[in-house]
């Protein structure tokens, strides 16, 4: 099973959706309930958790390797794109972007960070806004930290800085509509 193209290797960086950026820091046999299993031990440095996960469930789970530099490259220029904020009930959204968030895919959280985020000069955003954007924006980071080699919050500083420089064009053109 461990043979397989996408086998995870100690050290690795991995993406686990419901948690994020993780490191294979040890791979297990253990027998749980007589069957004897093989588990990737994963530790998230963030939430100081570690999490065994079945070889034989990593591609049910969706747990994958880091995203190539071309899907970074598509969730940065999301980043740039024009907000997207629908008009359906918070309560709505709210579920929506935390569905994208828990997917894994790293445009999916891009467009989620991009729709919340709030330049200084704009109107104060809700709790659960916030919440949901910094959950967002720090599952973006922690990615883009571990692909550049970097720490979170240097990553975060990138994000915000792309962030301040694209949104304001939308908001003077969204005021004047």
């Amino acid at each position: 099973m461990a043979t397989k193209a996408d086998a995870f290797d100690v050290g690795d960086y991995v993406v686990y959706p419901k948690h994020g950026v993780g490191r294979v820091i040890e791979l297990q046999k253990q027998e749980i309930a007589g069957m004897q299993l093989e588990l990737y031990v994963l530790r998230f440095e963030k939430e100081r958790m570690t999490l065994r996960v079945p070889v034989n469930k990593v591609e049910s789970i969706g747990m994958r390797k880091l995203s190539s530099d071309k899907t970074l490259r598509e969730a940065l220029d999301t980043l740039k794109g024009k907000p997207k904020v629908k008009r359906t009930m918070w309560s709505r959204r709210a579920q929506e972007y935390e569905a994208k968030i828990n997917s894994g895919d790293l445009v999916s959280i891009a467009e989620v960070t991009r729709d919340l985020f709030r330049a200084d000069d704009q109107p104060e955003q809700s709790y659960s806004e916030r919440q949901i954007f910094e959950a967002a924006s720090s599952r973006l980071a922690r990615e883009l930290a571990a692909m550049e080699k970097t720490d979170e919050p240097a990553a975060l500083k990138k994000i915000l800085a792309i962030l301040n420089e694209h949104a304001p064009k939308y908001y003077d053109t969204a005021e004047t509509a």
